[in-house]
């Protein structure tokens, strides 16, 4: 069964850059037909998708995001992360990874709070 694990600072400060990793366990990152995603959820607002990193590495993004994010991988840790840069406090949510497939419900991570204050 896969897991996945979010982490990284739960604070940032405005204009600096937000970094997060998502370890998976139970299944690799290189996996044929899934996806790894990053989407958060600001206070009192619904889930946004940030992006995706695909097996054969290659990356899309939100257009509303994809000047400031970024979405890399580490295939020996089985990590996949996340680069956020310019942040401001809206950028105030729970960010979560998740393995995407269309037609599947996606598994989730537990979330990661980020908070952007100075």
């Amino acid at each position: 069964q896969v897991q996945l694990q979010e982490s990284g600072p739960g604070l940032v400060k405005p204009s600096q850059m937000l970094s997060l990793t998502c370890t998976v366990s139970g299944d690799s990152i290189t996996t044929t037909y899934y996806r790894w995603g990053w989407i958060r959820q600001p206070p009192g607002k619904g889930l946004e998708w940030m992006g995706v990193i695909v097996s054969d590495g290659s990356t899309h993004y939100s257009p509303s995001l994809k000047s400031r994010t970024s979405i890399s991988r580490d295939t020996s840790r089985n990590q996949f992360s996340l680069q956020l840069t310019s942040v401001t406090p809206e950028d105030t949510a729970v960010y979560y990874c998740a393995r995407l497939r269309p037609g599947n419900p996606p598994n989730w991570g537990q979330g990661t709070q980020v908070t952007v204050s100075s």
